[in-house]
């Protein structure tokens, strides 16, 4: 209750503050116990916290006021990620979001949906019947099954405008989820030594297979919505890029979507340049407020390499993607996946056939968007509420996460470690930066723990910080 009382007159006089002229005379503390009617001691925390937060001054023997100059903005250092391109050399570590953690702490670092969140009963039905059909005893097309390549494409067509020419079935190459087609795109594309425009920050398993790969990665700083797309052409210019990755809609971990005046913008310069833009459209089934729109359904002259999984919308078990490539690109990247894999799993394949054809499955992804929408929207306000500190700039229209800017000066491996000796696990933001990060950050996922413990998450988060920064 201690910390309720806190966070409430913490909130309370941060709202007097914002509307007081600076200099303006705070009321006294024996004013704000009665006003709040709460102990002496929680008033002078909510007080302490103002005075860490640079909000207000004490004058012994005089009272306390708010301060004449207000804290700075967080300092945005975005524009050095193009002008200091990528380090020499980066470390390859097993990414936080994989790690495994205690059972009674709050995990808000996992890259996955809750499996509450997952068509549990259609993936077990579907995953019995195709272990009794002939996918469990016969070897699948290198490209993958045609009736599955027959749903992706034509859930591509049909959000293609009138005049553009949709993708067709051999245009779509099955993966083993989206990692191994990241990798091929790159090898078949790109090249061992060769630079990658990638958005900054951008999915972490993208630079991990850039690096395996030997790409050079060349970054690109991304906003709210999107690059800007005079700086991706100057950066395509500049380092000789022939690749563009990015994740137009819902991007991981900031949960951003370009506008559309940027997405249309970007394919012209990708036009104009005569170059490849991977479109990774991971979070397609876990849209909340929108539904995305695909470049790849406006491309019908073979620029956009597009990519969607269906890993963390139907199972993690059920590891299938699909790749749409046109031309000579397609065949590129199909003979590297025969050379790396030669085939995924029929039995995942009709799986996920399965459970994506069935009538079910529209009516499940409609119940996923009421929920992610009820998570993401309490995990918010309890930030808001408890952790104001960590500044949540956008309110991602899908996904999974949202992207926490912490105070300035903020060492988030320490507050990693303060937040999980209190029971809270979260995912520093450093290793979604391709280059140095621009400042501290934390990724948040509101999908992969039991909403009932978002405000104990938060307060844990809010308390950890007040302990780093004091």
């Amino acid at each position: 209750m201690e910390h309720d009382s806190t966070a409430r007159i913490d909130a309370a006089l941060r709202a007097w503050i914002a509307a007081a002229p600076p200099g303006a005379r705070l009321p006294s503390s024996r004013a704000l116990v009665a006003q709040h009617g709460a102990s002496p001691v929680t008033v002078h925390k909510a007080m302490r916290r103002l005075a860490a937060a640079g909000l207000i001054e004490s004058r012994p023997g005089v009272g306390t006021f708010v301060r004449a100059l207000r804290s700075p903005r967080p300092a945005d250092h975005g524009w050095q990620t193009a002008a200091l391109g990528t380090p020499p050399a980066r470390v390859s570590v097993l990414s936080s979001t994989q790690r495994a953690v205690a059972p009674d702490a709050i995990g808000l670092h996992s890259g996955y949906p809750a499996s509450d969140l997952l068509p549990e009963r259609l993936v077990r039905t579907a995953l019995v019947r195709a272990s009794r059909s002939r996918a469990a005893t016969t070897r699948s097309p290198a490209a993958g099954m045609p009736e599955l390549q027959e749903w992706f494409a034509s859930e591509l067509a049909v959000t293609a405008p009138a005049g553009v020419a949709a993708p067709s079935p051999r245009d779509v190459v099955i993966t083993a989820g989206s990692q191994g087609g990241l990798s091929s795109i790159f090898r078949g594309l790109v090249g061992p030594g060769q630079p990658l425009l990638i958005e900054s920050p951008s999915y972490w398993g993208a630079m991990l297979a850039a690096e395996q790969t030997g790409v050079v990665l060349v970054p690109v700083s991304a906003g709210a919505d999107g690059p800007d797309p005079d700086e991706v052409d100057r950066a395509l210019e500049r380092s000789g890029a022939r690749v563009f990755y990015a994740q137009p809609a819902f991007a991981n971990p900031t949960g951003a979507s370009w506008s559309a005046e940027k997405a249309h913008a970007i394919l012209e310069v990708v036009r104009r340049r005569g170059v490849f833009l991977v479109e990774d459209d991971w979070a397609h089934d876990l849209a909340i407020d929108t539904d995305p729109q695909p470049l790849a359904a406006r491309d019908d002259d073979g620029h956009v390499i597009y990519l969607r999984s269906l890993t963390k919308s139907v199972s993690p078990a059920v590891r299938v993607a699909a790749l749409v490539a046109r031309g000579p690109a397609r065949e590129r990247i199909l003979t590297d996946r025969a050379a790396e894999s030669m085939y995924v799993s029929g039995v995942l394949q009709a799986a996920a056939l399965d459970v994506v054809t069935q009538p079910a499955w529209r009516t499940h992804l409609r119940g996923v968007r009421q929920q992610l929408r009820a998570r993401r929207d309490l995990l918010l306000d309890s930030i808001r509420q408890y952790a104001p500190d960590a500044r949540i700039d956008i309110t991602p229209g899908g996904g999974l996460n949202l992207w926490a800017r912490l105070p300035d000066g903020t060492d988030t491996a320490l507050l990693v470690r303060e937040a999980e000796t209190r029971g809270l696990i979260i995912a520093a933001g450093g290793e979604w930066f391709p280059a140095e990060p621009p400042g501290p950050y934390a990724r948040l996922n509101y999908a992969s723990e039991d909403p009932s413990r978002f405000p104990e998450a938060a307060r844990i988060l809010g308390e950890a910080l007040e302990h780093v920064m004091s």
